[in-house]
């Protein structure tokens, strides 16, 4: 009998073919490989795997799934060091982000994203319109489309597991940014940048004009385009607007051409949202695009925590999450600063590997409670060992434990509570035994 063959992971999965990717996410998510087959086929979870990148360990992204973790890096002018980033790369896979997304805008970005996708096991993305200027060394106005579209091809044979194009602005948003004065303007940098360009020429976002020959490009190395939101909100006061709103319903058209042509999508969303309008926003999403893999930034909930937002993105994050959103990109205290260093990305990793794991706990995903549940074993035992087990981050509960410990019995209470420590007091009193405090 002859092999069926498939273009990409949704090509296969409409046919019915479970591949090695589909049958690898179906273990790691212990779900049915045909349950999980329907879900790629209908576009409800993409598998975002190049078929270039040979070291992937592959990841499905959907609301149904554990929530994924996406951490932004790259070099830039002012930090040009690679083998720097090449060290965040490393300790983010260790820390088990699933995602890394290389927004490099200085040198030869080429070599980077080649040792990418042949030594890093996570899903690689990319946003080919930062890298045409870099590559090419003009300035913006004096590109052409077929420039970006070379880029997109560059980027899809080097082995990129999916790429961010911002295909929903069009000449109709200069119009509307024009008219709707937000306070904040548009800050995707990505989508600042296809603005500017429309501006200068005249001409028609090519990401939009010529997205069908981007469709075959992305269908034939099997690259999920993340569709890019351009008028993403800056700041609370833009959440919401009809700039974004706009944008989204053009999203939601071209999902629907991406999955005409086989193509995975995920759709990019907000930003910076008031706490009481994300459940909204995305509800709003999965209606509109039919309930494609919504992949977020935060979102931010206040916009004076500088130095935080870590913080302020977990919140919003967690809320998303567990709402529908599939996807969380990490946010650092250094977001709206500076370049992230090292410490920078552990924190912003830790943040949204708590937002994201509070999410899969509040919507069910099976077994997602079990480490929780072992932590709670731990804790009631007393078992120090156990707990920094469970951890997220085991080697700085361990720390802090370490630098603060009781003055004796290590081995049962912290110096919080000594021996007033309830979970103390409680084991010995169950036991019948003699509870000593002074």
């Amino acid at each position: 009998m002859k092999e069926m063959k498939y273009t990409t992971q949704m090509d296969a999965a409409r046919k019915g073919i479970i591949t090695p990717e589909i049958k690898e996410v179906a273990r790691k998510e212990n779900m049915d490989e045909g349950k999980l087959c329907e879900l790629v086929a209908c576009g409800k979870v993409a598998i975002c795997a190049n078929r270039h990148h040979k070291c992937l360990s592959p990841e499905g992204v959907g609301s149904m799934l554990r929530t994924k973790i996406n951490v932004n890096l790259g070099v830039s002018r002012d930090c040009r060091d690679y083998d720097i980033e090449m060290q965040k790369v490393m300790s983010a896979v260790n820390m088990g982000a699933e995602a890394i997304m290389d927004l490099s805008s200085h040198g030869d970005t080429q070599p980077f994203r080649r040792k990418l996708t042949s030594e890093c096991p996570a899903m690689i993305g990319t946003v080919p319109v930062y890298d045409s200027v870099i590559h090419y060394q003009r300035d913006l106005a004096t590109l052409t489309a077929k420039d970006f579209i070379d880029v997109v091809r560059l980027h899809a044979e080097d082995g990129v597991d999916f790429v961010t194009l911002h295909c929903g602005i069009t000449r109709k948003t200069i119009e509307q940014i024009k008219k709707h004065k937000r306070k904040m303007n548009i800050v995707s940098r990505g989508g600042s940048l296809v603005f500017a360009w429309m501006s200068m020429t005249g001409e028609e976002n090519p990401f939009y004009e010529y997205y069908d020959e981007i469709l075959d490009i992305c269908e034939e190395h099997d690259v999920t385009i993340s569709l890019g939101d351009a008028c993403r909100p800056g700041c609370l006061a833009d959440a919401t607007d009809v700039c974004q709103i706009e944008e989204l319903v053009r999203l939601g058209e071209l999902t629907k051409r991406a999955w005409e042509h086989n193509v995975q999508v995920m759709v990019e969303g907000p930003g910076h949202v008031p706490l009481d309008q994300i459940a909204a926003n995305m509800k709003v999403q999965q209606t509109i695009c039919m309930g494609a893999p919504f992949y977020v930034l935060g979102p931010l909930v206040t916009d004076i925590a500088p130095g935080y937002d870590h913080i302020t993105s977990a919140i919003g994050g967690a809320v998303a999450a567990m709402n529908g959103a599939a996807f969380l990109c990490y946010v650092t205290p250094a977001e709206h600063l500076a370049l992230p260093n090292v410490s920078d990305v552990k924190q912003g990793i830790i943040a949204s590997k708590i937002a994201a794991h509070a999410a899969d706990i509040a919507k069910g995903i099976p077994g997602a409670r079990d480490i929780d549940d072992r932590m709670a074993d731990a804790r009631r035992n007393l078992d120090w060992e156990a707990q920094y087990e469970c951890a997220l981050d085991p080697e700085t509960a361990k720390a802090i434990r370490d630098s603060r410990a009781p003055e004796d019995d290590h081995s049962e209470a912290c110096s919080m509570c000594g021996k007033f420590c309830a979970v103390r007091s409680m084991n010995k009193a169950l036991a019948g035994e003699m509870i000593d405090i002074l």
